[in-house]
């Protein structure tokens, strides 16, 4: 069954404009829905720890500042705007002893909530509403008159008012004009972790790498190999992005449309779909997020190990080379 999509026309924005919101933290989606909020008449403030480097930031955006704590108490809607690991130990020390009854906790990913990092009380609403974008892009589209898709789930009802929260809120900072589509957090986060892993981040990463070793072992200059793999992925993305896969296809040479389709399903075949629901099957029994934890608790020392182990590959050394040489690319967007 397609899920209906709402849009500015189905969504009022009556029922937050009364609302004091909170925004704990002030990395990139925190900062793009304060600033989204504010300019659509939602009353703001900032929650943050008295030693965050984020403080000068919000200043200079000019909202109103002040502790987690303080900022929980005065406010109607908590936008819980922290990494996932970071999320419980804050909420346990600054936000729980602070909530009241009626209050609403908002998230921008269901880790928390569906692996139960964070037990809300009975008496608080708790939604999601999680952009389909990364912070920078969910406030450039707003400031553009524009929006980023986004998806929200009511996890509890608690005052009977919590689907209409989530909706203006997804209104408020742009959403309704790309489209919002409701779901759960069970599925919005194992269908996130999954599509990091297996597609957006871990899939197409190791197939870039793959690629770029298979040309260089078999003697083709790792420049070449570079641009081939890596470089020129960002046309082929944009074209699928403006235009879906039938869309991409239609915009490439009839020698590159025959070897996708003749060639692309031998290589990401059925073997590879297999572990493809390996993975999925532990995030859904929740062995991913329980080894994420463990190795966050235990100071990340594999994590760091992998992650200095792909910045000495050849890959990274030839393009940082080759991205010196154009300095256009920037690498902040």
């Amino acid at each position: 069954m397609e899920a209906r999509i709402l849009t500015d026309k189905d969504v009022n924005l009556a029922s937050l404009l009364d609302k004091t919101c909170a925004v704990i933290g002030y990395g990139a989606q925190g900062r793009a829905h304060a600033l989204n909020l504010r300019d659509s008449g939602i009353p703001v403030i900032i929650g943050l720890l008295p030693k965050s480097r984020s403080r000068v930031t919000a200043r200079q955006d000019g909202l109103r500042l002040t502790t987690t704590a303080a900022a929980v108490r005065r406010a109607d809607v908590i936008f819980v705007a922290l990494p996932d690991t970071e999320m419980a130990g804050v909420y346990q020390v600054d936000i729980a002893p602070h909530l009241r009854p009626g209050q609403t906790l908002l998230f921008a990913h269901g880790f928390a909530i569906h692996y139960r990092t964070i037990i809300p009380p009975n008496d608080v609403n708790v939604i999601m509403v999680a952009p389909k974008g990364l912070g920078p892009m969910v406030r450039a589209q707003f400031v553009e008159g524009k929006g980023v898709p986004c998806v929200v789930a009511i996890q509890q009802d608690a005052n009977g008012h919590a689907r209409q929260l989530a909706l203006a809120y997804a209104k408020a900072i742009g959403g309704t004009r790309a489209g919002v589509v409701e779901t759960t957090f069970q599925e919005e986060t194992e269908a996130d972790l999954f599509a990091e892993q297996a597609v957006l981040c871990g899939g197409m990463s190791a197939l870039v790498q793959a690629g770029f070793e298979t040309l260089v072992e078999a003697g083709y200059q790792p420049e070449m190999a570079y641009f081939e793999c890596l470089h020129e992925l960002k046309f082929i993305v944009d074209l699928m992005h403006r235009a879906g896969i039938s869309g991409m296809r239609e915009r490439i040479s009839e020698t590159a449309k025959w070897g996708d389709i003749s060639v692309g399903p031998k290589i990401i075949d059925e073997s590879v779909k297999l572990r493809m629901k390996e993975a999925l099957l532990k995030i859904r029994r929740g062995k991913f997020a329980q080894e994420w934890l463990r190795e966050t608790a235990t100071g990340r020392k594999r994590y760091q190990r992998l992650l200095d182990k792909g910045q000495a590959e050849p890959i990274e050394q030839v393009g940082a080379r080759l991205r010196s040489l154009m300095p256009w690319l920037d690498e902040k967007s």
